[in-house]
């Protein structure tokens, strides 16, 4: 125990001199509101946002229907905060659109989070909170794309916002996901062609439809602005075998930390240190060059779970997870991370892994709340804003991936991208 106590102790002091806050340092003061998923005060932790009764699902809703959002996060502070939430509407490419809350929404502009429980038989003591959209005090008019601003006694104050989707069922999508057609992509990549038919009148489909792809509900590496090959009446036709392409990657690495007394598969030893239980992860493998393997994951999400509890919102602990990838040097132009949705894909110093000269590898500890994570390397190079995860992991055409087809439209006398149709396909049905 001593010995694993001294090993780590180093992990864990840096761990705590850097902060384990996945609040990103960019060049923006914290006040100015980004239109994106991001924490904005270093006490969030843990942000959650899907379909009501669905844990696993995806923040998109149907317009004008009984679907409802949930959108849960924790607050290390040790005494109730009043927090406040507004909801913005944005153009398809995330930019505030020109439209005022009167026009996308009904009830009030500002609506105080009043439910909250404390954290129960937990080491790292929390307040959790939630909310759900719409409510008795606000209802959504419109379809788009939505952000929820989550924010102290004003909006200048900005605390933690989250994206989210509303549709309204225009547009009939017909999808299929299958290996890639040229040569020089079939081993690695995989092709999605799609047809829209529209029930709207569209005199103008080059300039007015526009399509967004997501693998696995990424938003960095999105396939966006596709245009249809052809038309035919209503239907539009995307069946390219270039410009529809993604990387296969490979089946995601997964944490499973939902209890701390059961050593799970992939897990080397559970120990406490205190204040918290660590668990130290078996190394992992570089696999760019692997056979495709296949096993069962949930394509990057998370699930928050503590086993031995009843209510995980508020019984799942916060544990420190140690990750290692053997490397024998470092590499020189550019970073690794570990990335998947619990940090919304994104790259910063939270997630970067350091290289460990005495260990031959790199090595990264997050703080996390108690469940099941899927993850995977991503590689960024120093001259690149796009992450390569095919370094790593490798890419195969037969790995498993959802992918999510978007499609707006708006017309020369449209103030607003209208969000006409969300359709999720499984590459391997």
């Amino acid at each position: 125990m001593d010995k694993i106590k001294s090993k780590y102790f180093l992990s864990l002091l840096l761990c705590l001199a850097f902060g384990t806050l996945m609040a990103q340092e960019d060049y923006y003061d914290q006040s100015t509101i980004r239109y994106t998923d991001y924490i904005y005060k270093s006490t969030i932790h843990t942000p959650l946002i899907n379909k009501l009764g669905f844990e696993l699902s995806y923040p998109f809703v149907q317009l004008n229907s009984n679907d409802t959002l949930m959108i849960q996060f924790d607050d290390f502070e040790t005494n109730p905060q009043n927090y406040y939430f507004t909801i913005i509407h944005c153009d398809k490419d995330w930019n505030p659109s020109p439209l005022s809350f009167t026009d996308y929404a009904e009830g009030f502009n500002d609506n105080p989070i009043t439910e909250y429980l404390f954290s129960f038989n937990t080491l790292q003591h929390y307040i959790h909170y939630q909310f759900t959209i719409p409510n008795e005090n606000i209802k959504l008019k419109l379809s788009g794309n939505y952000l929820a601003l989550i924010h102290e006694n004003d909006q200048s104050k900005p605390v933690l916002s989250l994206r989210f989707f509303v549709y309204e069922p225009l547009t009939q999508i017909t999808a299929k996901v299958h290996r890639a057609t040229l040569a020089e992509y079939m081993k690695t990549s995989q092709e999605i062609d799609f047809t829209l038919n529209n029930s709207f009148p569209c005199f103008n489909p080059f300039g007015e439809i526009s399509v967004i792809v997501s693998q696995n509900f990424r938003f960095d590496n999105v396939l966006r602005d596709l245009k249809p090959q052809f038309v035919k009446d209503n239907e539009l036709f995307y069946n390219y075998e270039e410009g529809n392409l993604f990387e296969g990657g490979s089946e995601f690495r997964w944490v499973d930390a939902k209890s701390i007394r059961y050593q799970t598969e992939r897990v080397q030893q559970i120990t406490y240190i205190s204040p918290a239980y660590h668990f130290i992860m078996l190394p992992d493998e570089k696999q760019t060059f692997k056979v495709y393997f296949q096993w069962q994951d949930i394509n990057g999400r998370f699930l928050i779970k503590n086993s031995m509890g009843e209510d995980s919102r508020i019984e799942a602990d916060y544990v420190y997870i140690h990750f290692f990838l053997p490397y024998d040097i470092p590499l020189s132009e550019g970073n690794l991370y570990i990335a998947g949705n619990f940090n919304h894909w994104q790259y910063t110093k939270e997630n970067m892994l350091k290289y460990n000269y005495d260990r031959k590898g790199y090595e990264l500890t997050l703080y996390l709340k108690q469940g099941f994570y899927d993850y995977a390397y991503a590689f960024m190079s120093d001259t690149s804003k796009a992450a390569d995860f095919g370094f790593i992991e490798g890419n195969h055409y037969e790995t498993e991936n959802d992918y999510y087809i978007f499609v707006y439209w708006k017309n020369n006398s449209s103030r607003y991208d209208h969000l006409t149709g969300i359709i999720s396909v499984n590459s391997m049905r």
